[in-house]
C-alpha cells in the first residue's frame, strides 16, 4: 500500500504543478491534416481501428504500422510544448515517489543488505533515447555471481534471484531508485523499457523497427510493461514493440497519467514480474 502512496502522492502534486487546462487536452500534434490517431482506444469512443492498430487493443502491427506517422509523433512528443510537460511530471513525480517512500526504500537497503553479500544498490548499462548509453539504478535482487557466465534474461522463478529480491522485484520496488536517472534526465518517469545494449544488439537484427524505441526517453513504467508481461525472447520483445510503438503513436499527457494509474495495478498484483 505504501507504494500506492507514494505514485498518487506523487501525481497529485504534478497535477497541482502544472496548470490545468490545455496540458491535459493538448495532444501532441500540431498538423490536422496528418493521418494520425488522435487519443489512446482506451480515452475515446471509436468506429474503427486506429491507422496501423491490429485486432489487439492498444498495439500497432509490425508489418502495416505507418512510420512515417510514428516519427512525426516522436518529433512532436520530444517538441517543446510536450517534453516541457513531461519533464515537469518526471521531476515531481520522481521526488514525489523518493520522499513519501524514504521509510520504505531505507527498509529494503536494510534487508537486502541483511538478505545476502553485496551491495544494495547496482548499476547497469542500458541503452536510452537516440541509442545513447547510460547506467540505470536499481535494488540489487539477485546474487553478486548472478551473471558470471554473460548476461542473460531472468527466468521463471530464477534461482538467482534472492528472498528479498524475489518480494521487491514482484512489487517492482526494486524499479524504485530509477528516479534519480529521471532527476537526471536520463529517463522519463514514462516511456520504452530501456533495454541492455548487449540484448539490443541482437533485438535490432531481429526485430523490424525495433531501434524505434528510442526515438523517446525510457521509462521506468509505459504501456508496453503495463499491458505485457516480461520479455524475455525475441517474441516476447516484438510483442512489446508493438505497444511501444502505439505508445510514441498515440501519445497525449492524459496517456502518460492513465498509464501511472494502471501501473499502480500492477505493482498491487506483482503483473509480469520475474
Amino acid at each position: 500500500m505504501v507504494i500506492i502512496y507514494g505514485i498518487a502522492a506523487g501525481l497529485l502534486a504534478a497535477l497541482i504543478a502544472i496548470r490545468s487546462g490545455p496540458w491535459l487536452v493538448k495532444m501532441a500534434y500540431d498538423d490536422p491534416a496528418a493521418p494520425l490517431t488522435r487519443a489512446p482506444v482506451l480515452l475515446r469512443q471509436s468506429h474503427g481501428a486506429p491507422v496501423g492498430a491490429s485486432a489487439n487493443a492498444g498495439a500497432l502491427d509490425l508489418d502495416t504500422v505507418d512510420m512515417r506517422a510514428v516519427n512525426r509523433a516522436a518529433a512532436a512528443m520530444t517538441g517543446h510544448d510536450i517534453s516541457q510537460f513531461k519533464r515537469v511530471l518526471d521531476v515531481v513525480l520522481s521526488l514525489g515517489l523518493i520522499v513519501s517512500l524514504a521509510p520504505l526504500l531505507v527498509l529494503t537497503a536494510l534487508a537486502i543488505k541483511l538478505d545476502s553479500h553485496g551491495p544494495v544498490l547496482y548499476r547497469q548499462r542500458r541503452v536510452g533515447k537516440d541509442g545513447k548509453l547510460f547506467e540505470v539504478y536499481k535494488f540489487r535482487s539477485m546474487r553478486m555471481d548472478a551473471e558470471k557466465d554473460g548476461p542473460q534474461y531472468a527466468r521463471i522463478n530464477d534461482d538467482r534471484v534472492t528472498r528479498i529480491g524475489r518480494l521487491i522485484r514482484k512489487t517492482r520496488i526494486d524499479e524504485i531508485p530509477q528516479a534519480m536517472n529521471v532527476l537526471r534526465g536520463e529517463m522519463s518517469f514514462v516511456g520504452p523499457r530501456p533495454e541492455r545494449p548487449e540484448f539490443v544488439a541482437e533485438l535490432e537484427r531481429a526485430i523490424p523497427h525495433y531501434r524505434s524505441r528510442q526515438l523517446v526517453k525510457p521509462g521506468i513504467t509505459g504501456w508496453a510493461q503495463v499491458k505485457y508481461e516480461y520479455a524475455a525472447t525475441v517474441e516476447g520483445a516484438s510483442e512489446k514493440l508493438r505497444y511501444d510503438l502505439y505508445y510514441i503513436r498515440n501519445f497525449t499527457p492524459l496517456f502518460d497519467i492513465i498509464i501511472i494509474v494502471m501501473t499502480i495495478r500492477v505493482a498491487v498484483f506483482g503483473i509480469g514480474s520475474r
